[in-house]
């Protein structure tokens, strides 16, 4: 069944910052587990809290995460760095669903699609756009069907997305759970393509 959450209009968080790679996402020291659930504290810890453990009121995400926001607006090259899935389970455990970026990582992007996390890809424009629109009323919508991110004027813009990565996204699966429903058609085939052992190659190993 399509999961009909993937059309829903949000407000957003703007960190306006270039170049975050995962290490500022999920420090490396907290990558200490492989669970994808618990990481939501450590996100953005170094930039988030003071060293005292206090929340930094500098810091666009504070204590709860993004809140009522479902959406992280943030600077070009978002992601980069090591490739760790810790880093799009942490931006999942503060409560964000898609991020918007004029690029990201090629790395993270796989890690996030893999993940349920849906990276936006859009023009250097349209994101200083939505930057300059942030504000208490600032809303994005997002519908993961079409491909479709609507801006706070209204204007709708297309984003990029695989379309296996899509199908995957609004069936609420992963790669595994795509093949694992496609065992019957797989066994099918199997059946009807029995192995054939080539011969030579046979006697040759057998020599």
């Amino acid at each position: 069944m399509t999961d009909t959450t993937w059309t829903f209009t949000s407000p957003y968080v703007v960190l306006p910052r270039e170049n975050v790679d995962t290490d500022q996402i999920i420090p490396a020291r907290f990558l200490t587990t492989t669970s994808r659930v618990g990481l939501g504290p450590f996100a953005f810890n170094d930039w988030r809290w003071l060293p005292d453990g206090a929340p930094n009121p500098d810091f666009p995400i504070g204590p709860d995460g993004v809140g009522g926001a479902r959406v992280l607006v943030a600077g070009h090259n978002f992601g980069c760095g090591s490739s760790r899935e810790h880093a799009v389970w942490a931006l999942a455990g503060i409560g964000v669903r898609a991020v918007v970026s004029s690029t990201f990582a090629d790395i993270f992007r796989g890690n996030a699609l893999g993940n349920g996390l849906l990276p936006i890809e859009v023009s250097p424009d349209v994101l200083a756009r939505l930057m300059a629109a942030q504000g208490p009323d600032a809303r994005v919508g997002i519908d993961l069907a079409s491909s479709t991110l609507t801006l706070p004027d209204g204007e709708r813009v297309t984003f990029p997305i695989p379309p296996f990565a899509r199908h995957c996204l609004l069936h609420g699966i992963d790669e595994l759970q795509f093949v694992l429903g496609e065992s019957d058609a797989i066994a099918a085939y199997e059946a009807a393509h029995p192995r054939t052992i080539d011969t030579t190659l046979a006697a040759q190993e057998a020599a």
